[in-house]
């Protein structure tokens, strides 16, 4: 079996049960994760975590806007093709990693995602509570993140997890449908984890009617019938509302004296709660506490379900539908992930609108009609990402220009990946090791976020290497890595060899000029019609297809 390269991704909001769940993993058996990302998403934390100590462990700060948020800066801090999401409160046996591996193994390109199993103990003793009933369904939800692996390239390919979602709740159904819609598969492993029943918080069942808002932004992005393709339950929103209208009539039969209101809206709101505390009392364990909190519950659980649904309604009411099968038939030609450890290219080569119909672009001017977005955006590092520094080797003294993050954050949302084409001639020179290099590199990853290509030709100017730009060289294994042809390549610079190399390779090229940019050169970017004043206009005249 080939050797599994994975992280793990683990959100957290400091539950006791964090340092077991890593610790469990630590000590499991089989392919050992290459990272495992905790994301601390408190809201306000004022002492750090409490964790075991493990060299591949490490910890991203959240900024507390749910688990959507925090996953997608979880999965963005990795490299490895396999990311598996595990909910800080579950409990992985010794033989999870093993049996990870054993689920990830040959699994088809098409295949995006797998799950595990999520195993729930309930009491054996007694009937379990509604709460108790309520988290043993995780055990027949599909696609849950309590233990769900992704391949890297898919989450890319998509823009990870939706942030609108800022509960635990839908935020993976979510995804599934997205990933579905664009031709991915997703399949079933035999791995399990346990997940135990928390405490149940003081009325959990009320404030848990937020999920509601949640349901109308899924009927926005999926449509109507969003719960048969996600294989969520219907759910009985229809009859809260049907009870709490009755419950609004009642209320008006008061205030206007009408006693025809009164009685009709009285009775039935009267018969709808008791059918509903009945249907949750019935398979409980019947205790006084027990059925006073059904009770109460079932009384205001309908009127909230409304109300968060209302809500979900106004404010979501621009979402705009999910494209249906953007481009899912190509997707089984994508090379295999394992082998592939940073090449969430692949799935976005499908993302081709156009392309069986370029050869039949004989004329520019049909080009605006339609233009073609890239398949991947390059980057030159110095100058462009970061101040450039000449021939630094020092990782503290990289500086992000202003709005790299944002331009960057851009293409990753929109399931672009992104490269870097880098002249570093210091190396040849002397001045620099390559190990200087990879450090600053990775302090620019620290700052901006993963790369799924790096490409650094390392030759002094009197090497007569291909790969010095304006040689076409970097661009092309940048290409060529990431799996996408050269002219579907995008190359942002802020000197002429940086449009040199991408006009050498085939390419499209924007030049952002700096202060070191020579007048010609901008005279001559002008007259292309490839020049935009910062990075977020070089950004969006790529996904735009006017970069020439």
């Amino acid at each position: 079996m080939t050797e599994l390269s994975y992280s793990v991704v683990v959100p957290t909001v400091g539950r006791p049960s964090l340092r077991p769940l890593l610790a469990a993993l630590a000590a499991g058996t089989g392919p050992a994760p290459e990272a495992v990302v905790v994301v601390d998403d408190r809201p306000a934390p004022a002492t750090p975590l409490d964790l075991p100590e493990w060299p591949v462990l490490q910890v991203v700060p959240g900024d507390a806007r749910g688990p959507a948020a925090a996953r997608n800066a979880g999965w963005r801090a990795t490299a490895t093709p396999w990311v598996a999401f595990l909910d800080d409160d579950v409990l992985p046996p010794p033989d999870w990693p093993a049996r990870l591996a054993a689920d990830l193994a040959g699994l088809p390109a098409a295949v995006a995602g797998s799950q595990g199993r999520v195993r729930v103990p309930l009491p054996a003793d007694r009937r379990p509570t509604d709460w108790e009933r309520v988290t043993a369904g995780l055990a027949e939800a599909r696609w849950a993140t309590a233990d769900m692996a992704f391949r890297r390239r898919a989450l890319v390919r998509v823009g990870g997890f939706d942030e609108r979602f800022g509960r635990a709740y839908r935020e993976d159904a979510d995804l599934a449908l997205r990933l579905l819609a664009a031709g991915a598969e997703l399949v079933g492993g035999d791995r399990e984890v346990t997940h135990p029943v928390r405490p149940e918080p003081r009325w959990a069942s009320v404030p848990a009617q937020r999920g509601n808002a949640d349901d109308a932004l899924m009927a926005r992005l999926h449509g109507r019938d969003w719960r048969e393709r996600a294989g969520a339950p219907r759910g009985r929103f229809r009859r809260h509302l049907a009870v709490s209208g009755l419950g609004a009539t009642a209320l008006l039969g008061l205030v206007t004296r009408s006693r025809a209101l009164t009685l009709v809206g009285g009775v039935g709101w009267l018969a709808g709660t008791a059918e509903f505390a009945a249907a949750r009392i019935a398979p409980g364990p019947r205790t006084a506490g027990e059925v006073a909190r059904m009770l109460a519950t079932s009384v205001a659980i309908p009127p909230a379900a409304v109300a968060h649904r209302l809500r979900g309604e106004l404010a979501h009411r621009r979402a705009r539908p999910t494209p249906a099968q953007p481009a899912g038939p190509a997707q089984p030609a994508q090379p295999a992930g394992p082998a592939q450890p940073a090449q969430p290219a692949g799935p976005a080569q499908p993302a081709q609108p156009t392309g069986p119909a370029q050869p039949a672009q004989p004329t520019g001017p049909a080009q605006p009609a339609q233009p073609a977005p890239p398949l991947a955006v390059l980057f030159d590092r110095d100058g462009t990402l970061i101040d450039d520094v000449p021939y630094n080797g020092d990782p503290e003294l990289v500086r992000p220009v202003p709005g790299a993050l944002a331009a960057l954050t851009r293409l990753r949302a929109r399931g672009v990946p992104v490269g870097v084409v880098s002249n570093q001639s210091g190396i040849g020179r002397g001045l620099l090791t390559r190990t200087d290099v990879d450090r600053v590199n990775a302090r620019v990853e620290d700052l901006l976020g993963p790369f799924d290509s790096w490409q650094v030709c390392p030759h002094a100017p009197g090497d007569e290497c291909g790969c010095r730009k304006p040689a076409p060289g970097l661009v092309l294994a940048a290409a060529a890595e990431l799996g996408v042809p050269a002219d579907r390549c995008v190359v942002i610079g802020d000197i002429g060899a940086d449009l040199g190399a991408a006009r050498s390779a085939g390419a499209r090229a924007v030049l952002v000029p700096t202060a070191v940019t020579r007048p010609q050169e901008v005279a001559e970017a002008w007259e292309a019609g490839v020049v935009a004043a910062d990075l977020l206009t070089a950004v969006d005249l790529a996904l735009a297809g006017r970069a020439r």
